[in-house]
Parts: C-alpha cells; structure tokens; sequence
C-alpha cells in the first residue's frame, strides 16, 4: 500500500481516481488545486504524487517547479495527468522534474497499472 497525493481540480475525475487507486489498497489524500497540494506536500510524506497540469492558484508545472525548489530528491516520485499531451507539453512537466507522463483522457484501468509500475521502480 502506498500514500499519494492526489492534485486534480475537476471533482467528479479526482472522485475516479481516488476510488480507482483505493480499490488497489492505496491511501489517498485531495488537493483540489495547486496550492493545497504544495502545502500537503510539504507537511508529510507520500510514496507518489499525481498532479494535474491545469489547476487554478498553481499549475501542475508550478507544484512542480516549486517542491523541486524546496527538495529535488524528496519529490522525484510524480506523474503528471494532462489533456495538454503534446509533445512540448510532455518536455515541459519533464524537464520540470516530474518521473511520467499520462494523457487524458485515459482509463481507470491504465491508470492503475501505471501507478502500479511507477512504486515498483523504486
């Protein structure tokens, strides 16, 4: 069982997710925007983060950019969602510092195999 920090911003795909990843046996915890999860982030610690790239306050390159700032080898576990799946996009979040890379739409299903092989990498 892992503990991830979940940022989307959009209600009814953060309740998907969460239910997708408990029913693996994870634990869960909301942000619903940029800020909240910056804050949760840094208050404890989880084993993955999965950060939408546009959220409101800060976007999921600016979660990014700032936990990196604050501790590069603490926050290297993140995956970021994104409808912005071009390439340049993709780049972006990457060159950020964020570990992967998934497209929305995309299926409960997936997600969960990529979340499945991202904790065992390490």
């Amino acid at each position: 069982m892992a503990k991830i920090l979940l940022a989307e911003d959009e209600a009814v795909l953060r309740m998907l997710i969460v239910d997708t990843l408990e029913d693996e046996g994870h634990e869960v915890v909301e942000a619903q925007d940029g800020q909240e999860a910056v804050e949760y982030a840094q208050r404890e610690d989880f084993d993955l983060l999965i950060v939408d790239y546009m959220m409101p306050v800060f976007t999921g390159l600016e979660v990014i950019q700032k936990l990196k700032a604050i501790n590069s080898e603490k926050y290297k576990n993140i995956l970021v969602l994104s409808a912005k799946s071009q390439l340049a996009d993709q780049s972006r979040v990457i060159d950020a510092g964020a570990a992967h890379f998934m497209s929305k739409p995309f299926s409960p299903l997936a997600l969960a195999e990529k979340v499945e092989d991202i904790l065992n990498e390490n």
